[in-house]
């Protein structure tokens, strides 16, 4: 199977995504469009690649309804009102400030502006300008702010610093409009990061977020970035993080999933070898995020960031019928990772998701057999 990954590598470096062909029982490997036994993924009702929305990990309608009035009219209320009544201390709140603050952020780097015309994300501006006060807002800004400094400076340059200090300063305003609201404190995690905070500082900005939300999964996310290798931790640190966080875990939550980010977070740069993904360490951190899964409630908003991670260790992992079951659950919606990592998420998941069709179809699977 080593050959097929190379292939495969070799397929996403030119962002073109064949078909995946079933040759004989148990094997598969890449073909053309129109080969007659190319696996087709729409025969299990998986949309079609141009069709993947890239921006959310899994359905949000109100969101998404809200995201089109704001972008339409460039009103910010109903953004306002969204987030008002969305609870401040659940995985949601989080996740859509995110999107709000990308959205705006997005629209600045395909509209500056000019002598003629008003810059993208203009909404945002003046949500600050008129509910100085609002915490969802000042929220929103915060982040905002760190989203521009990772979209348009390198980390180190004066640029970045400047911006990131600018954002450490918008957390602490929002924090004060919010006192019991961990979202200010989750975006200075990655403000923490970017300004390379000391080991005593981080734990310190850590225990704000432990006292308000210490089964935030989004929060835990952000933390392990710091605690990793390529950034101000070490392979070790960010295991223990990650471990710690999944041994405390109260039933049903997804902490227990932590492991298998850690893995993700340092996984060799090229890693070819199928054998890696059915190692002891990526077996038993592949089995803690199932055993979340399973025991999570299916309306959790992380749900669907476990499971994209999921498919890509699973087909990996050449456990087939496992990265289907995932794969129902999620397909549509491709914004997490590993596929936001790609310039184009879309055609890097359809890549996986051909491939667990091929599998699942050479070991006898049909769309009959998968069970919904």
């Amino acid at each position: 199977m080593e050959i097929l990954w190379v292939l495969i590598a070799l397929v996403m470096l030119g962002f073109v995504l064949v078909p995946v062909l079933r040759r004989g029982r148990g094997a598969v490997g890449l073909v053309t469009p129109d080969h007659p036994d190319a696996a087709d993924p729409a025969n299990y009702g998986f949309m079609p690649t141009e069709e993947l929305d890239i921006r959310l990990p899994g359905p949000d309608q109100d969101l998404l309804d809200v995201l089109d009035v704001v972008q339409r009219t460039q009103d910010y209320r109903a953004a306002q009102q969204l987030l008002a009544g969305t609870e401040a201390e659940g995985e949601l709140r989080w996740q859509r400030v995110q999107a709000f603050a990308g959205a705006a952020s997005l629209e600045l780097q395909q509209r500056p502006g000019g002598v003629s015309d008003a810059p993208g994300g203009q909404w945002l501006r003046v949500w600050r300008a008129e509910a100085p006060k609002d915490a969802g807002g000042a929220a929103v800004h915060a982040e905002f702010l760190v989203q521009q400094a990772w979209r348009t400076a390198a980390p180190g340059t004066d640029e970045f610093r400047i911006i990131m200090e600018e954002a450490r300063t918008a957390c602490g305003e929002a924090a004060l409009l919010a006192p019991g609201d961990p979202v200010p404190y989750i975006v200075e995690l990655s403000v923490a990061r970017g300004l390379a905070y000391s080991h005593k500082d981080f734990e310190q900005l850590w225990l704000k977020i432990l006292d308000r939300a210490p089964n935030h999964m989004g929060a835990h996310l952000a933390a392990l970035h710091y605690w990793c290798e390529k950034w101000h931790g070490s392979r070790e640190l960010a295991y223990s993080f990650a471990e710690a966080a999944a041994a405390r875990a109260p039933q049903g939550s997804l902490l227990a999933a932590m492991p298998l980010f850690a893995v993700f977070e340092h996984l060799p740069e090229v890693n070819l070898v199928s054998g890696f993904y059915q190692s002891e360490v990526v077996t038993k951190a592949v089995h803690g995020a199932l055993h979340a899964v399973h025991s999570a409630r299916p309306d959790d908003p992380m749900l669907a960031h476990v499971r994209h991670l999921l498919v890509f260790f699973l087909v990996r992992g050449e456990r087939w019928a496992e990265a289907m079951s995932q794969l129902i659950h999620i397909d549509g919606h491709v914004g997490a990772l590993p596929w936001t990592l790609s310039p184009d998420p879309a055609a890097e998941f359809a890549v996986y998701r051909a491939l667990a069709v091929a599998g699942y179809e050479a070991n006898g699977g049909s769309p009959a057999t998968l069970p919904h």
